[in-house]
C-alpha cells in the first residue's frame, strides 16, 4: 500500500498540473504550452525527457529488461466549455472536455512516483505524453517517429478517465481480452450540381435532392449488404448546403463516421466500396458528380488477454473491490468510441483501463465530449498509483 500512501502526499501537486493545464487547452499537434510544461516537469524530477514526433514527449526510467509503454494524451477539445468550474477554460472555443487534462497529470505523478522507486523497477518505462488523440493522427506519428524502439516497447498501457456513469469516483474499470473499442474513419461527400433560382428549378441541377437521396440510401449498405453477424455503424453527423432559400445552391456536403469491429476493417473497406458506388451512381441518374472522401481512419483496440488479466490482479490487489473487470459492465461488447491508443494495441499487447471520475449519483450528470462535464480530481492520486504499480508489478513478473 506504500504506493498508495506515496500518491497522496502528491495529489494536491497533480491536481495543481491538471488545472493549470485544464485551463489554457490546446488541440491537435499545436500543444506548445502543453508539452512546455510536460518536459519541465519532467526535468525537475531528473528525467531527460526527449521531444517525438510533431509534439509528442518521451521519457524512460528503470533499468535494462522488458519495457512497459505508459501513455497519456494531452490535447483538447474544438468547443466552448460551459461547466462552472474555478479553474475554466480561458480560450474561447476550446475545452479539456474529454479528460485529457487528467491524463497528463496523472502520468506526471506517476513519473514522479516512479522515480522515487526507480531501484525497485526490473525493467524500463517509457512514458509518451502524445499530441492529436482527438483527431486519431498523434498516435500514428508517434509510431512512426520510433515510439516503440529504444528501447523496444515490450507491452503498452493507458488510463482514461470517465464522468457521468452511475459508479462511483475511484472505480477503476479494466477492459478485458479482445476487441474494446470500434474502429472509426471520417468521410466527406460533396455532390456537385448547378445552381440557380429558385424560381427556375429546371434551369438548375439540386444537389440537395441528390444528397437527400444519397444519405437515405446509405442506410440500406447496414440493412440489406451487412451480414447478420457483421458490424457497421455509418452516421451522417452534419448536413450542409445553400446560404438562402430562395437559391438553389452548386454544391451540397455530408459528412459522418464509419465504425466497425473487425481487426482487418474488412467491413470498413466493403462499406467504403459501397459508399461510393451508390453515392456516384445516385448522383449520376440525378446529373450530379460526387466525390467521396476518407480520412482520418483509427483502428479499433484490441486488448491483450493475458496483459489484462494481469492488469486486473494487479489493480484488486492495490484498490480491492474498486477493480473490476469491465465486461462485467459491457457484457463483453466492444465500446462504441474510439481512441487512438489502438494503433499502438495492433504492435505490442495493451491494456486499456478506466478511472471513474464524477459519479452521475454525485451530481456529474454529462459525461465525456459534453460542454458541461466536470470531472472530480480527487481521484488522480488514484489514478498515478495504478500506473505505477501496474509498472512495477508486470515487470517484476516479466524479468
Amino acid at each position: 500500500m506504500s504506493i498508495i500512501n506515496d500518491a497522496m502526499a502528491l495529489q494536491d501537486e497533480i491536481c495543481e498540473i491538471r488545472r493549470e493545464i485544464h485551463s489554457c487547452p490546446e488541440t491537435g499537434f499545436d500543444v506548445p504550452k502543453t508539452k512546455k510544461l510536460v518536459l519541465e516537469k519532467l526535468e525537475s524530477m531528473g528525467y531527460s525527457p526527449k521531444e517525438t514526433g510533431r509534439a509528442g514527449v518521451v521519457a524512460t526510467v528503470g533499468k535494462s529488461g522488458k519495457t512497459l509503454l505508459l501513455r497519456a494524451d494531452m490535447d483538447a477539445l474544438n468547443m466552448t466549455e460551459e461547466a462552472d468550474v474555478p479553474y475554466k477554460s480561458k480560450i474561447d472555443g476550446k475545452m479539456h472536455g474529454c479528460g485529457h487534462d487528467m491524463h497528463t497529470a496523472m502520468l506526471l505523478g506517476a513519473a514522479k512516483l516512479l522515480k522515487a522507486h526507480e531501484n525497485e523497477l526490473c525493467g524500463t518505462v517509457k512514458l509518451e505524453f502524445q499530441p492529436a488523440e482527438e483527431i486519431f493522427r498523434g498516435s500514428p506519428d508517434m509510431l512512426k517517429a520510433g515510439l516503440l524502439e529504444n528501447p523496444h516497447v515490450d507491452a503498452a498501457a493507458m488510463i482514461h478517465v470517465t464522468a457521468g456513469m452511475p459508479l462511483p469516483s475511484g472505480t477503476f474499470l479494466v477492459a478485458g481480452g479482445g476487441i474494446s473499442s470500434t474502429s472509426c474513419e471520417q468521410y466527406h461527400i460533396t455532390v456537385h450540381g448547378k445552381g440557380g433560382h429558385g424560381s427556375t428549378p429546371h434551369e438548375s441541377v439540386d444537389p440537395i435532392t441528390a444528397a437527400a437521396q444519397i444519405h437515405l440510401a446509405l442506410q440500406e449498405i447496414n440493412a440489406r449488404e451487412l451480414e447478420g453477424n457483421q458490424f457497421g455503424i455509418f452516421t451522417t453527423g452534419k448536413f450542409s448546403a445553400g446560404s438562402a432559400s430562395n437559391v438553389i445552391p452548386d454544391t451540397a456536403e455530408m459528412w459522418g463516421t464509419i465504425r466497425t469491429i473487425d481487426e482487418d476493417n474488412a467491413v470498413g473497406e466493403l462499406i467504403k466500396k459501397r459508399m461510393r458506388e451508390i453515392s456516384q451512381g445516385i448522383g449520376a441518374a440525378m446529373r450530379c458528380s460526387v466525390d467521396v472522401e476518407f480520412y482520418d481512419f483509427c483502428p479499433c483496440m484490441v486488448i491483450d488477454k493475458g496483459l489484462s488479466e494481469n492488469t486486473l490482479r494487479y489493480m484488486k490487489e492495490l484498490f480491492g473491490e474498486r477493480a473490476m473487470d469491465l465486461n462485467l459492465i459491457s457484457g463483453g461488447k466492444a465500446g462504441g468510441g474510439s481512441e487512438d491508443f489502438a494503433f499502438v494495441s495492433h504492435e505490442v499487447p495493451t491494456v486499456s483501463m478506466f478511472l471513474v471520475a464524477g459519479s452521475s449519483n454525485d451530481g456529474y450528470a454529462f459525461g465525456q465530449h459534453h460542454p458541461k462535464v466536470r470531472f472530480d480530481d480527487s481521484v488522480l492520486y488514484l489514478g498515478a498509483a495504478a500506473e505505477a504499480n501496474l509498472a512495477l508489478r508486470w515487470l517484476a513478473e516479466h524479468k
